[in-house]
């Protein structure tokens, strides 16, 4: 009899297991239904418009900068219907090629007319942009890739779409996200790999990986994304963008999705930030300034009322920048290294001071503050998210190293430690104490303190330094979690941080790749050599850095490398 409960007990749970599994699997296959269907409905939008409007001016119109089509929107010399199917018809032809848009927004046919019917003319007026899948718009699914979020579509558009729409701008696309967003690869089990459009055996990166795919393939001409590891910095180093991460707080994350959550209303010492990504500096300033008005400010009344100041950014008084190739934790290939060292010496021809800065403590930064604020519970958290979910193969190394137990996780430290000097989730530790969190919160703001002493030390305006890149094959960034030290130490101390692309990957440095040992020529650093092989023409791009609320003098710095590149 015991026997024969057993085996009915076990014949039950994989029954169970079964049904779920098939649970699992509609619900994908709905969503995939989804996209697809409204992907074919604005398609076919798209051909009635060609039917009535010619080709003839595509080409001209997807060149142009976005400060040139902006003027001849609000001229009137362009329509925004115009204006909207066209990158609507290239959008449909990138996302075919690289599967960088998770859904059309239907919606951005009523905001055409919306726009048309205001007072004022928008600084945006009737440019269409595109947005990072966890970024509410009213009526449609925030998924973050998990299976669980594919229930009711939101009931409010977030705080950023809304002052969008108020200045003019016309959604029209959402784009895909590495599942969780916990990755700067840009794939997940729903909507699948969102690939490079330069080089499709290579990665956008992430997670705001479709924005930098559909920018960097024209079918976008401005998107926004989000930033907490340099999840906006990444996708633009990888796509040869130029993106922005603000101070946290400088525009409004009110409605907008992070590890199932509001952010808003979610406390975290190294904050998320959504910022602009385009093709050129001036469309980032544009986008700011677009964002930092009085609408935002009375929307949200957590974020400062600070506009963006014109005179810092149109300046032209000699800057006096700070400037590393490496931070000493994870050596990058010998492009980037030579990219920073590139733009040093054109920055000083051209008339700018420039000082060595080293960056304090790298090691203990990566290990001890950032690591720990997102595994302070040991990941339980972010594992139960994947709880009745399929995990994205990419992902499988982070969750599988969250799985080991406590004491596993010390043995493997220890084991380690001499071996590769920690470059590897599975070494942390959580906090196992309220008292511990709160010291850890602590550190960072001491932390923060020791880094902007030693930048005013040297009396610094801005830092120029290096960015991961190039652009990894698909696959390795879910490898390669510590790689990103780089960008992940200005989330740490919430600077804002950009990044320009300056130049392209040669032949001689896919040879002086060859002998790249990294920091040990561990299993670490072979990995990223193989994460970066193959990259001749990919971008090569630098990050440009300014302190906590300094976003005009960053984006100053970023232009002035941009011109000199």
């Amino acid at each position: 009899a015991a026997l024969t409960l057993l085996c009915g007990s076990a014949a039950a749970v994989v029954v169970w297991k079964w049904l779920s599994k098939r649970q699992i699997q509609k619900k994908m296959e709905e969503a995939q239904r989804t996209r697809d269907e409204g992907a074919k409905k604005m398609a076919k939008a798209v051909q009635q418009f060609r039917e009535q409007v010619p080709h003839d001016q595509t080409d001209a119109i997807l060149s142009l900068p976005l400060l040139e089509l902006t003027g001849r929107l609000r001229e009137g010399c362009l329509s925004p219907k115009t204006v909207l199917y066209t990158y609507l018809e290239k959008a449909l032809a990138v996302t075919q090629q690289t599967n960088c848009v998770r859904h059309f927004i239907p919606e951005c046919e009523e905001q055409l007319q919306e726009i048309q019917q205001q007072k004022e003319k928008g600084l945006l007026y009737g440019i269409p942009i595109s947005i990072k899948d966890h970024i509410s718009h009213k009526g449609h699914l925030v998924t973050c890739g998990l299976v669980h979020c594919l229930g009711a579509p939101v009931q409010e558009d977030s705080v950023l779409v809304k002052v969008l729409k108020k200045q003019g701008a016309i959604p029209f696309a959402m784009t895909n996200v590495p599942q969780s967003l916990f990755n700067y690869d840009c794939s997940n089990p729903i909507f699948g790999q969102t690939l490079n459009p330069l080089n499709h055996q290579k990665s956008p990166g992430g997670s705001s990986g479709g924005e930098g795919a559909l920018i960097a393939g024209g079918g976008s001409i401005l998107g926004i994304g989000s930033d907490i590891g340099g999840s906006i910095r990444l996708p633009s180093s990888f796509c040869g963008l130029c993106g922005l991460k603000p101070t946290a707080e400088r525009l409004s994350v009110w409605h907008t999705r992070l590890l199932n959550v509001d952010v808003g209303s979610h406390p975290n010492p190294v904050p998320c930030a959504l910022g602009p990504m385009a093709r050129d500096v001036d469309s980032l300033a544009l986008c700011m300034k677009a964002l930092l008005c009085e609408e935002m400010f009375w929307l949200d009344p957590t974020v400062p009322p600070i506009p963006f100041n014109e005179g810092v950014y149109s300046s032209s008084t000699p800057l006096r920048v700070g400037y590393y190739d490496t931070d000493g934790y994870f050596p990058l290939p010998p492009c980037m290294r030579r990219a920073v060292q590139e733009t040093k010496g054109a920055l000083q021809a051209a008339g700018h001071q420039l000082v060595p800065f080293s960056p304090p403590r790298i090691h203990y930064v990566m290990n001890e503050l950032f690591l720990k604020t997102f595994f302070a519970d040991g990941g339980r958290a972010w594992l139960d998210m994947f709880t009745g979910d399929i995990v994205d193969p990419n992902l499988k190394p982070q969750v599988n190293s969250c799985k080991i137990p406590r004491l596993g996780k010390k043995l493997l430290a220890l084991i380690l430690k001499p071996l590769v000097k920690f470059k590897n989730v599975t070494t942390l530790s959580p906090c196992r104490s309220v008292k511990e969190m709160w010291n850890h919160h602590h550190q960072i703001e001491v932390y923060r303190s020791e880094f902007i002493t030693r930048w005013r030390a040297l009396q610094l305006d801005v830092v120029l330094c290096p960015v991961l890149g190039p652009a990894f094959t698909t696959g390795y960034p879910g490898k390669l979690l510590t790689a990103i030290s780089s960008t992940m130490l200005y989330n740490v101390l919430n600077f804002p941080a950009g990044v320009v692309p300056v130049s392209t990957v040669t032949e001689a440095d896919e040879e002086e790749l060859k002998l790249y040992q990294g920091c040990c020529d561990d299993p670490w650093d072979r990995t990223l050599k193989e994460a970066v092989a193959g990259a001749v023409g990919m971008p090569v791009a630098v990050q440009c850095v300014a302190l906590p609320w300094q976003e005009e003098l960053c984006l100053r710095l970023m232009k002035e490398v941009e011109t000199l590149s």
